[in-house]
């Protein structure tokens, strides 16, 4: 409570211009920089003088000593004059909303707590990727800024915070001073032949090899398993080798690291049913078959994650490799040391080449702040032999208060998909970066970067740390020797900001700056060389195939050991999932090359589709906008041709929502936009649609019918007459498998013609 309190004292300090760059996005931001705006809203107003002594390990890399001319040049930045007069619209307008928002609620709303202002809890707000909101500001001011190893990061009452050493920690989970436990017997278990960690690191490429893989092909292959389904194996050194799917798992062969062959059956156990445990006491069918490909460390992507139904045993299988990794690496390491130490004087220098320029191993990007929380305890479950030894973890009660969320925080009443309160379960802030250290028997909660063997971020934690070209504050050289890259949920980061990936990428396996205190006695040629990125293996898993995420996975990861990915097409769309009788009308546009597409659409809906509907008859049209580039540029033209329209997107105001879908359900207004974002973010269900115009097909599939479904919340649905249009071309055609099936998408590609189709819920 104390935390609050101050947070609300920060606030009522603040002029009114300043709340409003804090609590509200505004919607200029395709047009600027997001993270120059990030580092306005949440730097410019609260300047701290002893910033510059933050590092890159905290979360205090946001803030700014001195404001220079460059950011003094951001502070003139305004929104454009369109929003303005919209804000002070909303604003004399406030009377007005009060009755609007006590009109939806007398009209029966689903969402009861969508009007009343229950639904808006700090961690529901979208599009944290182009700012933070006043909460998240006074939080990492207040809370976060805090060095390493205090634990008072909860009480906001010691004013300015000073910069804390941890001296005892340093010592402890220094990989250089400590040496390898006798009892552990850890060391020899991974001299066993066949190693897949020890074959992978100890591999020595020739130039003649990395040639190679800049510039031929890669061969493929493709095989079919049980449980992944059709899945591809593509390399460039060798001839793809197709591995096959074991039935059964020996734990031995798994060459896992102490005390993961006892932890793990425990920890997995809860996924395991009756059936499979005669089979497989280890691994469910998926967990087997996925982990025998990430054990060969090739790259793999998974695209048919489900938040609902495999996503957490995805997860636990990730974080057993993922951990298996690092013991194995840091054993090695350790045991190099006791070698060093007993070496006789006199006697012949051995290099122990064991290391990489900087410690970090292993990157895992997710989303929110909750999936961190779920890993950090699976990493904790499977350290614990049992009870009675508990490994020690630092900082654990401030990771608890930073991470965790109180269940009484979220309104009883809201009713979403079950896959909605899948994905949004917990503290869904994706604002958040944190290192993890381990060391035998020990895990280190929030240790420098620079000190950590794992690092767990969101991609906009990532973003804010690596910064832009110009900057003085940025830091990414603890990128440099990643050997592991996880990225989780995938899908969700092109709903929050792809551009955040992009940049990771760009800057992962550089490099480094400076030495950083290490040993090049120890480091590894491949560093060395500068070949790291070729020795990385990348874990992509996502709800979904999308290009962006495929370009990725094909031009940002360069494994020598090759990549596998699973490549199933969906055999039935979700249109079979439209349960109201409606006439879907696909309408093909011809664009000459991909990036001709957006300005060909935008030309195709205003000369062919948007004519058919600006008779008064046609009213009550929704128009689904995924993309929010498209949504101004169709709004401006809405505006310009004074066309009788609304519109909602993911920047909008609560009072400007409840407004505009009351003009849009009482046929005041003719057209609503909406947007893909908003959609994803809020779920509300849009009353008084009669007609329905996808200007894209939607990110996710089952989008398509839920929108679709919506027309039979229309008060006298039976009297109406429904249309639904859908504009897509050539390069959509993994958008459209998805929505009506392969058999009709193929037929569908081939022919130029537009396609009607009559699909009801039986079909």
């Amino acid at each position: 409570m104390g935390k609050r309190r101050a947070e609300r004292e920060l606030l009522r300090s603040l002029s009114k211009r300043q709340k409003r760059h804090l609590k509200e996005f505004g919607e200029e931001h395709p047009f600027y920089d997001p993270v120059l705006l990030l580092l306005l809203h949440s730097c410019f107003p609260f300047q701290s003088e002893n910033s510059d002594k933050s590092s890159s390990e905290s979360d205090s890399e946001t803030e700014v000593g001195q404001v220079s001319v460059y950011h003094k040049l951001l502070a003139t930045l305004k929104t454009s004059p369109e929003s303005e007069s919209e804000e002070e619209e909303d604003e004399s307008e406030s009377e007005e909303d009060g009755e609007s928002e006590a009109e939806m609620d007398s009209e029966g709303s689903e969402e009861t707590g969508e009007a009343g202002g229950g639904e808006e809890y700090k961690n529901d707000t979208p599009g944290h990727e182009e700012g933070i909101t006043a909460t998240d500001t006074a939080e990492q001011t207040l809370g976060q800024e805090e060095a390493d190893g205090a634990d008072t990061s909860c009480d906001p009452s010691h004013g300015a915070i000073e910069e804390f050493t941890d001296v005892k920690h340093e010592s402890e989970f220094s990989l250089e001073t400590n040496f390898m436990e006798e009892e552990s017997g850890d060391c020899n278990a991974d001299k066993r032949d066949g190693n897949p960690f020890k074959q992978h690191m100890d591999k020595e490429l020739e130039e003649k090899e990395v040639e190679k893989m800049s510039t031929l092909p890669k061969t493929s292959t493709q095989s079919k398993w049980p449980r992944l389904g059709q899945v591809t194996f593509s390399s460039t050194l060798e001839k793809c080798k197709t591995l096959k799917a074991d039935k059964e798992v020996d734990v031995k062969q798994l060459y896992l690291h102490k005390p993961l062959e006892t932890t793990w059956p425990k920890v997995n156990n809860q996924f395991l049913s009756s059936v499979n445990k005669p089979n497989d006491p280890f691994f469910t069918p998926l967990q087997r078959e996925l982990f025998c490909i990430m054990n060969t460390y090739q790259d793999l992507f998974y695209p048919e994650r489900n938040a609902l139904t495999n996503g957490e045993e995805i997860c636990h299988a990730y974080c057993l490799h993922a951990l298996n990794h690092v013991l194995k690496a840091n054993a090695q390491v350790l045991s190099n040391n006791a070698k060093r130490r007993d070496q006789k004087p006199g006697a012949d220098n051995v290099d122990y080449r064991d290391q990489g320029l900087t410690r970090p191993k292993v990157l895992m990007i997710v989303p929110f702040r909750e999936c961190a929380l779920r890993i950090v305890h699976v990493f904790i479950n499977l350290l614990e032999v049992n009870e009675k030894k508990k490994i020690d973890v630092s900082h654990k009660k401030r990771f608890k208060g930073e991470f965790g969320f109180d269940p009484e925080e979220k309104p009883p009443n809201l009713k979403r998909p079950e896959d909605y309160e899948a994905v949004f379960a917990g503290n869904i802030d994706d604002h958040f970066r944190i290192g993890v250290a381990i060391l035998q028997k020990s895990m280190r909660l929030y240790a420098p970067f620079y000190s950590s063997d794992i690092i767990i971020a969101s991609p906009l934690g990532m973003r804010t740390v690596i910064g832009a070209e110009g900057e003085k504050k940025r830091d990414f050289d603890f990128l440099s020797s990643i050997e592991m890259l996880i990225i989780d949920q995938a899908d969700i980061y092109l709903m929050q900001n792809w551009e955040h990936i992009l940049h990771l990428m760009k800057h992962i396996n550089l490099l480094p700056l400076d030495s950083h205190g290490v040993d090049f006695s120890r480091v590894r040629m491949l560093n060395l060389n500068n070949w790291s990125k070729y020795y990385r293996q990348t874990l992509l898993f996502s709800a979904l195939q999308d290009p962006q995420i495929n370009s990725v996975f094909n031009k940002h990861c360069f494994n020598c050991r090759g990549q596998v990915a699973v490549r199933n097409v969906p055999l039935s769309g979700s249109i079979s999932h439209v349960v109201v009788q409606l006439p879907h009308v696909f309408r093909r546009l011809e664009a000459e090359n991909i990036t001709s597409v957006i300005d060909t659409r935008f030309q195709f809906f205003i000369d062919k589709v948007l004519p058919e509907y600006r008779d008064a008859i046609m009213s009550h049209t929704l128009i689904y906008v995924p993309s929010y580039f498209d949504y101004v540029r169709l709004r401006n033209y809405f505006k310009k041709e004074q066309l009788n329209f609304t519109h909602i997107c993911e920047y909008t105001k609560k009072a400007g929502v409840c407004r505009a879908r009351r003009f849009f359900l009482k046929g005041e207004k003719q057209f609503l936009l909406f947007t893909e974002r908003f959609h994803f973010y809020k779920r509300y269900t849009i009353k008084g649609i009669r007609n329905l115009i996808f200007y894209e097909l939607p990110t996710y599939s089952h989008f398509y019918s839920e929108i679709c479904n919506m027309m039979k919340a229309t008060d006298n649905a039976a009297d109406a007459t429904w249309t639904c249009t859908v504009l897509y071309s050539k390069y959509d055609a993994q958008k459209l498998a998805a929505v009506v099936g392969i058999d009709r998408a193929a037929q569908m590609l081939q022919s130029k013609k537009n396609v009607h189709l009559f699909v009801t819920g039986e079909n």
